[in-house]
């Protein structure tokens, strides 16, 4: 059987294509799997975000306005510059401090970044 030459750099081109996918595909998922892996820490969907601001209400009165559910978590972000971790550690501690006082589990994420930033999320997850 003879085929075409006219045909045949078309079909082995469309097998090509579909390995290159297919290798690609492969390679994103063995990636997000590893990045799953070495991450433990499981965030869902937050319920309720709260951002400190000097024209809102504070931790205790955002909470108190809540539907609050044993279940809940807050988990408070806190993005700080390199070399500066007391400022927000500090910050953090004092939001951990007023959600155990209200009743809420808390966990406290941190990570180095480029600008300084701190925020809330109540989610039903486990600190763990």
């Amino acid at each position: 059987m003879k085929v075409k030459s006219s045909q045949s750099w078309q079909l082995i081109l469309a097998d090509l294509s579909l390995i290159l996918f297919l290798v690609a595909l492969t390679g994103l998922a063995s990636a997000q799997a590893r990045r799953d892996s070495e991450s433990q820490l499981h965030v869902q969907p937050a319920q309720a975000l709260y951002r400190p601001s000097a024209d809102g209400p504070d931790l205790n009165e955002w909470l108190a306005r809540q539907d609050l559910d044993p279940r809940l978590t807050l988990t408070v972000f806190v993005r700080y510059r390199r070399g500066n971790p007391e400022v927000a550690w500090s910050q953090a501690r004092t939001l951990e401090q007023s959600a155990h006082e209200a009743g809420v589990q808390v966990r406290i994420v941190m990570i180095s970044a480029d600008k300084d930033d701190i925020y809330a999320s109540l989610a039903f997850d486990s600190p763990g």
